[in-house]
């Protein structure tokens, strides 16, 4: 009789063993998170295997999320290092960027309080377009998925433009001074 009682026990256990907790989940939706800035995964698959780690209600379920990604150990907490020292530097590079482009703002400020300050603060309209630019790029570094390389990929591209033109002034050698 107790082995009946042992066998409907097993029965009502839920299939794929240990129940999950929360911190189980987070544990793996934080690690999907770090595959998906290490460029493993899309931004559809981490949609998708986020929404599945929430819903699961097994380990075996979390476990099966990250079957084909490397196992877990110190590849995170390595991952997660290389992650704070890139957001670091992406971060230089974005205010280094940015303070580039508040100074047509500053101008106009300046033009305004010199002309009187009367009527409305016209300058702000020239504020928009720096602050697009570092409230979207900051969403990108800080957000609840982080797009570190889409960043990297816009301040090159940024400042790829200024370089090249620096270096072909250059390659032509300095300027000779004219004959009267």
């Amino acid at each position: 009789m107790t082995s009946d009682a042992g066998d409907i026990g097993a029965a009502d256990a839920p299939r794929g063993g240990i129940r999950a907790s929360d911190a189980e989940r987070e544990r793996t939706a934080q690690s999907l998170r770090d595959d998906y800035a290490a460029g493993r995964l899309s931004g559809d698959e981490l949609d998708e295997r986020l929404e599945a780690s929430y819903r699961a209600k097994t380990v075996e379920e979390l476990r099966s999320l990250r079957e084909d990604l490397p196992a877990l150990g110190l590849a995170p907490r390595e991952l997660r290092a290389d992650m704070v020292r890139r957001r670091a530097e992406l971060r230089r590079r974005l205010f280094q960027h940015a303070g580039g482009s508040f100074t047509p703002f500053a101008i106009c400020t300046l033009i305004w309080a010199a002309s009187g300050a009367d009527g409305s603060f016209w300058p702000v309209w020239v504020l928009i377009f720096p602050l697009v630019f570092v409230l979207r790029n900051a969403w990108r570094l800080y957000g609840p998925a982080p797009e570190l390389d889409r960043v990297q990929a816009e301040l090159e591209h940024r400042s790829g433009g200024s370089g090249r033109r620096g270096r072909h002034r250059h390659r032509h050698g300095p300027r000779r001074p004219e004959l009267p």
